[in-house]
């Protein structure tokens, strides 16, 4: 079964398992051809009673104009379930609101046990990076290079984007995942999920003795990733879910309404895949 359709899954499971809200709202960044600025990148969902999901515009240009028809009013009040629902198909559009109704979901469930995720103030920190260190970055995280600065580790960065290897000559730059099997630590962005490389990622990091993911879109319960061999999951946790739907339509950052969210496999006790 694919990573995409355990999270599937898991989210339909925790929502017989709880009562999820109905949706209260969404917003819709612009479409960009080409590829969205870095304002405008991300959508939001958010529940009644507060929770809510974030979910990376990753669209072709070919769905420009399913998207541009999406009605924000028309999803208030129908249930999360069915966009997680759909999620993991083909569709990319389908895949882009099913991952923010799972973040959603999962979020909901969070609030309403009790359960609190970590919230490690620099998740790359745990990867304790050291002299002689190979990392393996797969997407492009300009902190990590600040991180990695005077650190004398060695880096690889993996890319599916080719204009990234024309744009940055001076940086390791690679199209070619299997570069991975050489790394013994691995910084994936969660991105990668959505546009279904995750499971290719991981299936390259077999030596490594760390893997991170992390990036907004990780605001999920870990169980799929962890049981892959993932030992960080980094992302964001909804505090005030209207709130982050204001700030995302407005462009403004989303500090007011998030925290960071980190999950560590080696004190996790698996809620996301527990059974009633």
């Amino acid at each position: 079964m694919s990573i995409m359709t355990e999270m599937r899954d898991m989210a339909l499971g925790l929502a017989l398992r709880f009562q999820i809200p109905k949706i209260a709202g969404i917003v819709f960044p612009p479409f960009f051809a080409g590829g969205q600025p870095r304002d405008c990148e991300f959508m939001a969902m958010a529940l009644e009673g507060g929770a809510g999901g974030i979910s990376y515009v990753l669209l072709p240009d070919s769905s420009a104009g399913e998207y541009r028809s999406l009605k924000a009013q028309a999803f208030i009040g129908s249930r999360p379930e069915l966009y997680a629902g759909a999620f993991g198909g083909t569709d990319p559009l389908q895949n882009m609101l099913g991952l923010a109704a799972i973040n959603a979901i999962c979020q909901h469930v969070m609030r309403a046990t009790g359960y609190a995720p970590g919230s490690a103030a620099d998740s790359l920190g745990l990867m304790n990076i050291e002299a002689g260190d190979r990392v393996g970055m797969v997407g492009f995280f300009p902190p990590l290079l600040k991180y990695l600065h005077n650190s004398n580790a060695e880096l690889v960065i993996v890319e599916k984007n080719e204009q990234l290897v024309d744009r940055y000559p001076k940086l390791p730059v690679t199209l070619d995942v299997t570069e991975l099997n050489n790394c013994n630590k691995v910084l994936c962005t969660g991105t990668t999920l959505l546009n279904n490389t995750l499971e290719e990622v991981l299936l390259q990091c077999t030596a490594a003795e760390h893997i991170s993911v992390l990036g907004p879109t990780a605001g999920y319960f870990p169980d799929p990733l962890f049981a892959r061999g993932v030992h960080v999951l980094g992302g964001r946790l909804v505090t005030d879910g209207m709130l982050l739907l204001q700030l995302v339509a407005e462009r403004k950052r989303w500090g007011a309404a998030t925290r960071k969210l980190c999950f560590q496999a080696c004190n996790y006790d698996g809620f996301g895949s527990q059974k009633s």
